[in-house]
């Protein structure tokens, strides 16, 4: 699978791609617990979050979107989070995504590979009345917004992703996608994708098949 980006959104967005393979997805995995737990507890606490949530709040204004009214799913899990919710527990690759996200405050996707359509995938600004059934919602609108388009048409962003290519439990094969603001990815990018690699490692049977930084 390869990941293009196209020449428009490579000033705004440094996307990070990570692909794994023997993937073995579980409907919890309570060996997790404890550890997220304690990332909830210090992340309520944590005010140096307030960077990572500028910059991508900024990446979004570049493309003319209010991020108060189409919020980042990372500033989504922290909002949720400091009011005292825990994260949502989906299935452990879910669940090891949005940990990450939360912790990192970059957002981020995550992608059945075999639901993916074509050997390309293109992060690029969405075309008019582009839009896609999203996860547990209505039709998320992608037009001017950064987005994430197979064979098929788009089916990521930043903000909510597709039911067409969401990870459930017979997933074998995922894909993460860390939006990183350009600015921002000397400090943030490297550092995310060696904690959910490592996280993979650890939590899950699944083998790194594929790394890109774009």
């Amino acid at each position: 699978m390869q990941v293009l980006l196209a020449i428009d959104l490579a000033p705004i967005v440094a996307p990070g791609v990570l692909m794994f393979e023997d993937v073995r997805v579980l409907e919890r995995d309570d060996r997790m617990d404890p550890a997220i737990a304690e990332t909830e507890a210090r992340v309520r606490a944590a005010a140096d979050l307030n960077e990572d949530i500028g910059q991508v709040r900024t990446m979004y204004k570049r493309l003319g979107i209010d991020p108060t009214k189409v919020r980042p799913s990372s500033e989504a899990l922290l909002r949720r989070v400091r009011k005292g919710e825990p994260l949502p527990r989906i299935n452990s690759i879910v669940d090891i995504c949005n940990w990450c996200s939360l912790e990192t405050q970059l957002p981020f996707g995550l992608y059945d590979l075999d639901r993916i359509e074509g050997e390309n995938v293109t992060l690029r600004v969405g075309m008019d009345g582009e839009g896609y059934e999203g996860i547990r919602k209505d039709r998320v609108n992608v037009e001017g917004r950064i987005t994430l388009a197979d064979g098929s048409g788009p089916f990521g962003n930043p903000t909510s992703d597709s039911a067409r290519t969401m990870v459930t439990l017979d997933a074998t094969r995922v894909m993460f996608v860390l939006y990183c603001p350009r600015e921002h990815v000397t400090h943030s990018l490297e550092k995310a994708m060696n904690l959910t690699a490592h996280r993979m490692l650890e939590y899950t049977t699944a083998r790194e098949a594929q790394r890109v930084m774009l």
